[in-house]
């Protein structure tokens, strides 16, 4: 007799406590193997494809594609065994749970990711007796089943899992414990603190009055438009950037630089032969000099301590547009790095961004941001800084420009700069010493040599 195991969305790592489902790359009665993807999902660091740490066959699917799902739903459940056939491992209960799995345990896979927790022997297992059986859940049913009453409950804990729906409601005053949760076991999930509030500012229908016999009420027209979740990446980078503006006092300082001396001296190294270096390599470098003589600017802030935290490493984001929307892969200990290893780790960073790829871990953990928004063909913006950082440069396009050189009037390749930074960590004065320095080694590269 097969035993069927209960397969849960991990938990994915960096603080992540829900995913999307994209696509399932399975079906019911589909045979899996250890490890096997089964299931794309969209978080709101990168597209992840989860591996299924049990092989057997599916019983069971939960979650539509489009669901939004929080750590520690289950996703699936896989008849694990050697089934005589697939409808004798259908006939197994597929809602079981660790309290219905064999005490023998299914064979798993070792390589899990975080919260699989396959390696350790479940709770209040029983052994699955012969002849009890069960139909299988299917998707649909399964996410009728999940939709149970708000139960009874008076000071125990909250069925939670997530801090953003914690946050949410907190900030609009909502009570929790007046909630009905539609995820399993009562689970509330945002979706359901969403339509509490939608319901709270409806506003009450007026009392009834007799009709005035000349004229009927003419009822507001419905207003017009598509509706767009903010979710997944989108809706990070809208969290992301709101608490920026909301948190940060930024202030922003620029400066048009000659950047022909630069764009000569990537030309020379490039006609050696050698790996190519990319601009932005160039331009990361000189941003790392900088912070080495501004570290002002490479650290956070933490109000709670009232303490502004220098950091010794930096990790350079950079921001990448693709087809999911705006990401910032970070490059580690970019301090550390040459204009070739930063060539080659920009390249494969930028690749991963393009196909969907990047990791949680590469999208997290940077210390500054370098935005070269040239790229989209305008000149300057005001960037908004990259929280919990502490600054972001901008480079515009570089462009032949009219331009004053050695006292006469000359056609020279211009770029504009400018950096954000927060007013917290430090005054205009190392603020604009940085962005003057950047512009320096922009204009006559030597400079940066002399400071090595």
């Amino acid at each position: 007799m097969a035993q069927v195991l209960e397969f849960k969305l991990p938990d994915l790592g960096e603080g992540l406590t829900e995913a999307e489902i994209v696509r399932w790359l399975v079906q019911v009665g589909d045979v899996v193997a250890i490890d096997q993807p089964v299931v794309e999902v969209e978080t709101a660091k990168a597209m992840v494809e989860v591996p299924c740490p049990y092989g057997g066959v599916v019983t069971a699917r939960f979650g539509e594609e489009g669901t939004e799902l929080p750590v520690g739903s289950p996703l699936l459940t896989v008849a694990v065994g050697a089934p005589s056939s697939v409808s004798e491992a259908s006939s197994v209960p597929a809602a079981a749970s660790a309290s219905s799995v064999s005490s023998d345990g299914g064979e798993s896979s070792g390589n899990v990711l975080v919260g699989y927790g396959t390696s350790a022997a479940p709770a209040r297992r029983r052994r699955v007796r012969p002849g009890q059986t069960a139909p299988v859940v299917t998707s649909s049913a399964a996410a009728a089943a999940i939709r149970v009453a708000a139960p009874e409950r008076s000071d125990g804990p909250v069925p939670v899992i997530s801090p953003l729906v914690r946050r949410l409601a907190r900030e609009n005053g909502l009570d929790l414990r007046a909630l009905a949760g539609s995820g399993p076991d009562g689970l509330i999930l945002r979706s359901d603190v969403e339509e509490a509030l939608r319901t709270a500012v409806t506003p009450a229908p007026a009392p009834t009055m007799p009709p005035a016999p000349a004229a009927a009420p003419t009822p507001a027209a419905a207003p017009r438009g598509t509706r767009i979740p903010l979710r997944g990446v989108r809706g990070a980078v809208a969290d992301k950037l709101s608490r920026s503006r909301r948190e940060i006092p930024d202030a922003t300082c620029w400066v048009d630089a000659d950047a022909t001396e630069l764009m000569h001296a990537r030309v020379a190294m490039n006609a050696t032969g050698g790996p190519k270096i990319s601009l932005l390599a160039l331009l990361a470098r000189i941003c790392t000099a900088a912070l080495a003589r501004f570290p002002e600017l490479n650290s956070i802030v933490d109000m709670e301590a009232r303490e502004v935290v220098r950091l010794d490493q930096v990790n350079l984001g950079f921001a990448a547009q693709t087809e999911r929307g705006l990401v910032v892969p970070v490059v580690r200990d970019a301090h550390t790095r040459d204009a070739e290893s930063l060539s080659a780790e920009f390249a494969r960073l930028t690749e991963a961004a393009r196909t969907g790829a990047l990791t949680p871990g590469e999208l997290t953990g940077g210390t500054f941001t370098l935005n070269n928004y040239g790229v989209f063909g305008v000149d300057g913006s005001t960037p908004i800084i990259n929280h919990p950082e502490a600054a972001m440069l901008g480079v515009g396009r570089i462009i032949p420009k009219p331009w004053v050189h050695e006292g006469e009037l000359a056609v020279r390749q211009v770029v504009q700069l400018s950096l954000t930074f927060d007013h917290r960590v430090c005054d205009g004065g190392t603020a604009g010493g940085f962005l003057r320095y950047v512009a320096d080694c922009v204009e006559q590269p030597a400079v940066l040599l002399r400071t090595l």
